[in-house]
Order: C-alpha cells, then sequence, then structure tokens
C-alpha cells in the first residue's frame, strides 16, 4: 500500500489530513498510529518492534506477485493479507505436530487439456451432484481436503462498508479461499473449481469472476484454462446437451427454459451456461448482455430484499443474531488443530481460536476426532 493510498484512509472525518510528514517524522502521534493500526490490524506493539518486516517471498503473495488479474482494493488485501498469515501460522504447527501436507494431486500445464484434465479429476474426487448446491460446497471442500487442499471461506457482513472486490484466491502450496455467496452457491462453487484450477497448475492468483471478461475473451491465457477446467468440472454429462443448444435469441426466449433445466440438474449458473453459449457463438452479444442484466437484476432484488428485511429487523429491536453465515470448516483443518491440540502443541484458547469457535463447543470438536 503506498503512502498516497494509506493518507486519505487515516486521515477520514478529520477537519484538517494527516500529512506525509506527520507520519514520518521522528516521533508519531499516538493518535495517528491508533489510525493506522485501523488499517493493518497488527497492534500497537508491532510498530515499536525495531526489526524490519519480513518481505521475502515466502512472507506473502504481495512480494511473489507483482500483478493480479484485479485492481485489488483495501478489503482484498485486508482479507488477503489475513489468510496468508493464518496459512503461514497454521504450516507452523502442523510442522511442530509432524503433519505433512504431501501434494497428492500432479501438477499439469496450461498445454494440457483442461478438458481431459477436468475428467481426470472427477474420476479422482469429484463428489455425486446434490440438489442443494451448499451441500454440494460442503463435500467438494471434504474430497479436496482429502488430497491435502485448505479450503477457506471469509463471511462479509450485510453492513460492512469496505468489502472485498474478489470472489477467491489460491495461495501455495494448498490454499484456496472462497468468498461466501450466501444466494448465490453456484457463483462460489464456479469460484472454488476455478481456484482448483489454478492449484493443478500450480499458478498462485487472485480472482475477480466477471463475465464480461469471459465475454470479450479479455482474460490470460492461464485464466481462459482455469474458466475451462471449471466449466467441464462442474458440466458432467450435460456438456453434449449444451453444446447442442440451438441458437439462443428472442424468438425462441433465449431456450431460457432448457438452460434453466440444465442449471438444475448441475452445479452450473444459468449465467456460467449462456456463457458458454456466448463462446460457443449460440447467442449474440447483445442478447448475452440482456440476458445477463436480466440475472443481476434479480441477484440485486433478491440481495436488496434481504438487506431491508435486516434493516427493517434492527429498527424494531429484533435480535438478527444466527443471521451471519458460518464459514465451512475445512476437516483438514479440523484434524489439524486437533492434532495439534493432543501434542501439546496449542492450547485450548489457540484451538478455540484457530477454528472460530466458542470455548463451550470444544468438546464437540475433539469428541469428532474419537470417531
Amino acid at each position: 500500500m503506498s503512502v498516497e493510498e494509506l493518507l486519505p484512509v487515516i486521515s477520514i472525518g478529520l477537519k484538517t489530513p494527516i500529512t506525509k510528514e506527520q507520519i514520518f517524522a521522528a516521533n508519531i502521534e499516538l493518535g495517528h498510529l491508533k489510525r493506522i493500526d485501523k488499517v493493518f490490524n497488527k497492534g500497537i506493539h508491532y510498530y515499536l518492534d525495531p526489526k524490519s518486516p519480513d518481505i521475502s517471498k515466502d512472507a506473502s503473495i504481495f512480494f511473489r506477485k507483482s500483478k493480479f488479474d484485479v485492481d485489488l482494493n483495501l478489503g482484498a488485501r485486508k482479507i488477503v493479507n489475513h489468510f496468508e498469515e493464518f496459512k503461514i501460522s497454521l504450516s507452523a504447527i502442523a510442522e511442530l505436530s509432524d503433519i505433512k501436507f504431501e501434494r497428492q494431486l500432479p501438477i499439469f500445464k496450461i498445454s494440457n487439456s483442461p478438458k481431459t484434465v477436468a475428467n481426470e479429476i472427477k474420476k479422482l474426487m469429484a463428489p455425486e451432484f446434490k440438489d442443494k448446491p451448499k451441500e454440494y460446497l460442503t463435500e467438494l471442500i471434504n474430497k479436496l481436503a482429502e488430497k491435502n487442499i485448505l479450503v477457506f471461506e471469509f463471511v462479509e457482513t450485510w453492513n460492512k462498508k469496505d468489502k472485498a472486490n474478489i470472489d477467491g484466491f489460491f495461495l501455495k502450496p494448498n490454499v484456496i479461499v472462497l468468498k461466501r455467496y450466501q444466494i448465490s452457491f453456484k457463483r462460489e462453487i464456479f469460484t472454488l473449481a476455478h481456484e482448483l484450477g489454478h492449484y493443478l497448475l500450480d499458478e498462485e492468483e487472485i480472482d475477480k469472476i466477471e463475465y464480461d471478461d469471459f465475454a470479450n475473451q479479455n482474460l490470460s491465457k492461464i485464466e481462459n484454462w482455469c474458466n475451462d477446467f471449471a466449466y467441464y468440472f462442474l458440466s458432467g454429462e450435460f456438456e453434449k446437451v449444451i453444446e447442442s443448444i440451438d441458437n439462443s435469441n428472442a424468438q425462441n426466449d433465449y431456450n431460457i427454459d432448457l438452460v434453466k433445466s440444465i442449471s438444475d440438474k448441475t452445479h452450473l449458473s444459468r449465467i456460467a451456461i449462456f456463457t458458454k453459449l456466448l463462446l460457443l457463438n449460440k447467442i449474440s452479444p447483445a442478447d448475452y448482455k440482456n440476458v445477463r442484466n436480466e440475472f443481476e437484476e434479480e441477484f440485486r432484488i433478491a440481495q436488496e430484499k434481504i438487506n431491508k428485511q435486516r434493516e427493517l429487523d434492527k429498527q424494531n429491536g429484533i435480535n438478527t443474531g444466527g443471521s451471519t453465515p458460518i464459514p465451512i470448516k475445512s476437516p483438514l483443518l479440523v484434524s489439524t488443530i486437533q492434532t495439534a491440540f493432543y501434542e501439546g502443541v496449542i492450547n485450548e484458547y489457540e484451538f478455540c481460536k484457530k477454528l472460530n469457535i466458542k470455548p463451550e463447543k470444544i468438546n464437540s470438536f475433539l469428541y469428532e476426532s474419537s470417531n
């Protein structure tokens, strides 16, 4: 983060903005330091440490890559940094507990056919189709755990101001992070399959799934490969059905009912199927845009309805506790933390903190490990 980016953020609400000279002076005001810490959440002690921060490639993806496929906002950078630090912490715990996260799936190249790779990976670990997308997402996360791939979700509350402008990312060697989409699990599933593609290529990236980029084919070879892999991984036996659909236009109502029926029988969203039809030249860019706009309006209205209800409940003094989604916990994370606890590497406080559970829940998680 540049100084020019930081100054406006820490000056919010002040009549006189904080200057570069003030924060680079020999002595900095405690109030200014507290404002800086609200951005980085390190604790005041961090800035008093005379040791310079580690800027090695092992420390962060921001030092391993100089450019990403999305211009990350502050919220996104915070999320990535949080999970990067969590990954490093978990790796240390695993090493002390003599746990190895050895890679079980091969590394592929973009010269390999994404369709062939998808079929190969499906045979190894694809879950059975589930009527409820969340159940499929949970099962896929479990299957990945069996292959030593850690998947995390991050949840952003409905009223959070600084929302991350990303859908997911892959951190070497084995961490995938997803944004929870409570009313669009199919989008989250596609993101997970896309990030799995990055894992298979062993290419780190931070992603925002933009259908405009798909439509304009304005993507790198790696991003195209990962999108194709995700499509073939999720389309299954309906791949040929999708490719056999007649041209979609206003006269045949864009085959909307057929596309919906395919979407209902796969974990591909309707817009993902229409995007494939666009790439197959079976729907014009103008018609595709019309269809996509309708779907986006549906999504906006659904989200607005939920937000209005939450605001109404708040005004009426109704306790909305429990409305914030709980991230799905990877079995690989749970088993790692359980082993570390039994080995004496971490205590009860750290056990609860790493799993983000209340102390009264600890026995249920410890009991799980004995079954």
